[in-house]
């Protein structure tokens, strides 16, 4: 019995990293669908106008271009730039230092 309760806690332990993990990855796959440019090529488009770390990345509706973009923000140094990139036409929409009320 106690090696089964044990068993079950670390399933459940597991359970719960593999959530937290994903809390912090990317956001907006339910959008991804509608995206004709992928994460991938949109990382590629977002570094080349901004080369450094991306600390965040998301899939949003937003005003401009298609009204669906890539929002990264990249560390270069102390400066964390804001690349929007849109999704469906991969064009550059944004890049520009990140504001005092980042989300």
């Amino acid at each position: 019995m106690k090696a089964s309760k044990n068993y079950v806690m670390l399933l459940l332990g597991l359970f719960l990293m593999a959530s937290a993990a994903n809390a912090f990855a990317y956001t907006g796959q339910k959008l991804a669908g509608e995206a004709k440019i992928g994460l991938e090529q949109a990382r590629v488009i977002a570094l080349k106008a901004h080369p450094g770390k991306i600390t965040d990345e998301e899939l949003e509706q937003e005003e401009g271009g298609s009204g669906l973009r890539y929002s990264f923000d990249i560390r270069h140094g102390k400066v964390t730039q804001e690349v929007g990139v849109d999704a469906k036409t991969g064009n550059l929409l944004e890049n520009a230092p990140e504001g005092p009320n980042a989300d």
